[in-house]
């Protein structure tokens, strides 16, 4: 009204500090917004970093460790709490989507063809064997970034790409799938056609689910609630049923209905493996490569706890299944490999197969977040986002551009050409790898002949290359720069 005062402008800083304290940690800052309010006033700073410390408190994973873990992982990080908030929240986001400036983001790499979330779309490039792309039986390829088509109201928040199916995640956790499903992988019961377009599985309803996990030919998916159900080929047990009977439809492994929770579940070619609230990993299925990380080669039909991290005390928060061997990611951010150690994929600086997980010495020094492990290759990103990979070059898939195709990388190397670039996740399939930054900017590397790289006029890239996307108002539509 006529006469009165506007309200003085005043800044953050001129608040009581036990105002500043509920004002930073009611609501959901990451640790970069964190270090961006800091950084616009050095006398935040107490007021940011005893945010940070409240914001670790209140999560899971970090409320299970003991005194002395939280105190090592603090002094891991430098004696910063918002570096310990940025490692908890970038492990979180490791299996799901990761948060950049541009949206949320994920990526899956399958065999020859790549799934990308963007804001709660899915777009696929490659190959469509099998319709593993999910554009519908006339698309045999796509040469860039393609937008699925889903039911309205769909929002994906999970994806998982394999061989020769896909699965999805909805907000309202829903799961669909589509691709090959003669050994009945996708979970639509006794149909063994292909399913060329996302389709929901029925026998999920009413079931809320969050992450999903696509092996060779069988799907394991993690509900809301730490449950975990799984369909498709059951040869070796993998589906975790303590027998080897095929399931058309999803079916609850009975032995995770008790009090702990599962947090995280991963798929092999044959096996599978779940990461339970209280850090234990559970693997089950074939063991041919040592992959199930017990000390022998005898096949699991039902969950088996990995001893060798349970008397040691390590308290397991992600874990990633390779075609021959497997990664794990601890709560102090140290990473373990067994399995194969084909070309070095094990990262110990030889080929020498490891039947139970053994800590990688020379990556002591560095607080990973995420671990990623496919073909004779293995991925870590650590937590001031750089990428360090080692193994197999695969077609050029490490991204190091002094290496040939075929060249074995045996000891763990920072990947330099994303140095300047704060890589927040990472894929890799057969032949090739994508990374998603901090800023949303997509780069690949490796084969691109079936066009799995969203390139349509190059057949490979030794290096990471940028996949620039584009969108238009009405569709929305990733596309890839030519040449």
């Amino acid at each position: 009204m006529a006469g009165e005062k506007a309200p003085r402008a005043f800044s953050i800083e001129e608040l009581p500090g036990h105002l500043v304290g509920e004002v930073l940690t009611s609501g959901r800052l990451a640790a970069a917004d964190l270090a961006r309010l800091e950084a616009t006033c050095r006398a935040l700073r107490p007021h940011a970093e005893y945010a940070a410390s409240r914001l670790c408190a209140a999560r899971a994973a970090f409320a299970a460790m003991g005194p002395a873990a939280r105190g090592e992982l603090l002094e891991r990080c430098g004696g910063s709490w918002k570096k310990v908030l940025r490692f908890l929240q970038s492990v979180e986001q490791s299996s799901g989507t990761v948060e950049t400036s541009s949206g949320s983001m994920q990526v899956a790499t399958g065999r020859y063809h790549t799934l990308l979330v963007h804001d709660s779309s899915v777009y696929s490039c490659g190959s469509s064997l099998c319709g593993v792309l999910g554009h519908g039986p006339d698309t045999t390829q796509c040469v860039a970034f393609s937008r699925v088509t889903f039911p309205s109201l769909s929002r994906v928040i999970n994806i998982s790409a394999s061989h020769n199916h896909a699965a999805f995640v909805t907000e309202s956790g829903e799961v669909f799938t589509c691709g090959d499903n003669s050994s009945l992988c996708c979970g639509h019961g006794e149909v063994g056609r292909t399913i060329f377009r996302p389709t929901q599985v029925k026998a999920l309803q009413g079931i809320s689910c969050k992450q999903v996990a696509t092996g060779l030919s069988f799907t394991v998916i993690l509900t809301r609630d730490g449950q975990v159900y799984t369909c498709g080929s059951n040869t070796h047990g993998q589906l975790g049923h303590g027998d080897t009977t095929d399931r058309a439809t999803p079916k609850i492994i009975e032995l995770f209905e008790g009090p702990t929770q599962v947090v995280q579940i991963a798929a092999g070619a044959s096996y599978t493996f779940a990461v339970t609230d209280d850090g234990t990993v559970h693997s089950f299925g074939s063991c041919t490569n040592f992959c199930l990380g017990h000390g022998d080669q005898h096949d699991e039909l039902l969950p088996r706890a990995i001893q060798s991290f349970k008397r040691r005390n390590i308290h397991v928060v992600r874990v990633s299944a390779g075609d021959e061997h497997a990664v794990a990611l601890d709560a102090l951010g140290y990473v373990y490999t067994w399995g194969r150690g084909y070309c070095g994929a094990l990262g110990h600086g030889d080929e020498n197969d490891k039947t139970s997980p053994e800590l990688i010495c020379s990556l002591k020094g560095q607080v990973a977040v995420q671990v990623c492990a496919r073909k004779r290759k293995t991925f870590v990103l650590t937590n001031d986002g750089s990428v360090i990979a080692f193994g197999w070059m695969g077609f050029g898939s490490l991204g190091f551009p002094d290496r040939g195709s075929s060249d074995k990388v045996m000891r763990p190397r920072v990947l330099e050409s994303l140095r300047d670039h704060y890589v927040s996740q990472i894929s890799t399939g057969l032949y090739h790898t994508v990374a998603v930054t901090s800023k949303g900017i997509v780069f690949g590397f490796g084969d691109n002949e079936r066009a799995q790289l969203g390139q349509e006029y190059i057949r490979g890239c030794l290096k990471p290359t940028e996949i620039m996307f584009q969108k238009s108002m009405e569709d929305i539509a990733i596309t890839a720069p030519s040449g």
